[in-house]
C-alpha cells in the first residue's frame, strides 16, 4: 500500500486560527516576563545598588546619642543579649538576636547562621548594634562582627537574578513566536526546529544570566558576564542551525519505529480519531498481544472499547497544524500513527515512547 502524502500547506482560515493560538501564549507570557525584567532592572536593581552605595559611603554618627533613628550615619549603640531564637520558616539557617539596648529599648535583628557558629551569642552578652537609616545592619559579637538580614551590601544580587532570567526568558518566548510564525508558512508541522532551537538556547542563556549575578561582584561584571554568554549562545545556535536543517530536509517526515514485542498488557495516555465507533477521547490506550483498545481508566480494567482488528498502520509522522482539534500533544512529545480502517482514515496519538507498544498492538507500518 502506498503511503499517503504529507497534507499541501494549508491556506484555510481554521488553521491560521490555529496558528495564532499556538503563537499567543508565547507573546503573552514573554511580553509578561519581559515588561517584568524591565521593571526588576531599570527601577528595583538601580534602587538596591544606590541604597549599597550610600551605606558604604556612610560614616559614624559625631554624636551618636543625639543622632535620629532615620539618620544616614553609622548610629552605634551597647546593649546586652536577651535571647536567641531560631528562624523556622526559612530555607537558609538564620536566627533572631533580642537585645536590650543602653536606654532600656527592647529591639531584635535577624542574623543569618546559628548562634553556635557565632562567639557571643548567648544570654547575658555585651553587643554593640549599628544603625543605618532606622535598621540594625550588623552587630559586633565578642570579636566578631555579623551583618544582619537588612545589610544593603550584595542586594542588588536578587532583582538583577530575577530581572536577568525573566529578561531573557521573556526574550526566548517572543522569538520562539516569531520563528513559529515563520515556520509555520512553510511547514505543517506543530513543533519546528526553528522555534525549538530558540526557546533552548534563550532558556540555557536565561538559567547563565540568573547565575551571572553571583558568580560576580558587581552589576556591570553581571552585565558584562551576561553579554559574553549571549555571544557564545549564539554562536552555537548557529552552529546546529545547518545540521537541522539538513535533518529537516525533504518532504518526506515520517518517523521509524521498532515495534515492541508484548507479552502483556500496557495502558498508557493516547487516544483515537477518526469517524470510527471505537474512536473517542477517553485518554488511555492500551495495547497487548493483537489488541488496541481506549479507556478512560488510567489502570486500563473498566470501559474499554478495542479497535477493529481491520485498523491498519500506514505511517508515524509528527503532529500537523492540519490535524482534528482536541489532538493531545503531551507536552510536545506527541506522536501520530496514520491508519486507515476500510478506507476511512484513522488517527491514533500517543507519547514517542509509547509509540512501539501501539505498533505491536497492530502490527508493523505496511511498506510502500
Amino acid at each position: 500500500m502506498t503511503v499517503p502524502p504529507p497534507p499541501p500547506p494549508p491556506t484555510s482560515n481554521d488553521l491560521s486560527a490555529r496558528r495564532r493560538s499556538g503563537v499567543r501564549p508565547g507573546l503573552i507570557l514573554g511580553s509578561a516576563f519581559t515588561l517584568v525584567a524591565a521593571w526588576l532592572l531599570l527601577v528595583i536593581t538601580p534602587g538596591s545598588h544606590a541604597e549599597e552605595r550610600a551605606f558604604r559611603a556612610a560614616v559614624a554618627c559625631p554624636t551618636p546619642h543625639n543622632a535620629g533613628s532615620d539618620s544616614d550615619c553609622l548610629r552605634t549603640v551597647p546593649a546586652v543579649i536577651d535571647r536567641t531564637e531560631k528562624v523556622t520558616r526559612s530555607k537558609s539557617a538564620s536566627y533572631w538576636l533580642y537585645i536590650t539596648e543602653a536606654d532600656g529599648t527592647a529591639t531584635r535583628t535577624r542574623i543569618n547562621g546559628s548562634p553556635r557558629e557565632h562567639p557571643g551569642a548567648q544570654a547575658g552578652e555585651s553587643v554593640e548594634v549599628t544603625y543605618w537609616r532606622g535598621q540594625i545592619r550588623y552587630a559586633d559579637l565578642a570579636s566578631e562582627r555579623r551583618p544582619t538580614n537588612a545589610d544593603p551590601r550584595g542586594s542588588y544580587r536578587i532583582p538583577l537574578t530575577l530581572g536577568l532570567g525573566l529578561g531573557l526568558y521573556g526574550a526566548a518566548f517572543l522569538a520562539g513566536a516569531a520563528a513559529m510564525v515563520r515556520a509555520t508558512r512553510l511547514s505543517v508541522r506543530a513543533h519546528s526546529w526553528q522555534a525549538g532551537l530558540t526557546v533552548t538556547g534563550g532558556t540555557v542563556l536565561a538559567a547563565f544570566g540568573a547565575l551571572a549575578p553571583w558568580l560576580t561582584d558587581s552589576i556591570a561584571e553581571a552585565l558584562q558576564l551576561t553579554g559574553l554568554a549571549t555571544v557564545v549562545v549564539l554562536a552555537l545556535c548557529a552552529l546546529a542551525v545547518p545540521l537541522l536543517r539538513r535533518r529537516d530536509r525533504g518532504d518526506d517526515d515520517t518517523i521509524t519505529l521498532e515495534p515492541s514485542v508484548l507479552t502483556e498488557e500496557l495502558c498508557f495516555p493516547g487516544l483515537i480519531m477518526g469517524e470510527v465507533p471505537y474512536a473517542n477521547g477517553a485518554g488511555y490506550l492500551i495495547a497487548g498481544p493483537g489488541l488496541l483498545a481506549t479507556t478512560p481508566d488510567p489502570t486500563g480494567v473498566f470501559h474499554r472499547r478495542s479497535a477493529a482488528r481491520t485498523l491498519t498502520p500506514l505511517r508515524l509522522r509528527p503532529p500537523y497544524l492540519t490535524d482534528p482539534a482536541g489532538r493531545p500533544d503531551y507536552d510536545g512529545r506527541a506522536v501520530v500513527l496514520e491508519c486507515e480502517d476500510n478506507g476511512v482514515p484513522v488517527l491514533v496519538i500517543t507519547r514517542k515512547k509509547d509509540a512501539p507498544a501501539v505498533l505491536g498492538a497492530l502490527g508493523p507500518v505496511r511498506a510502500e
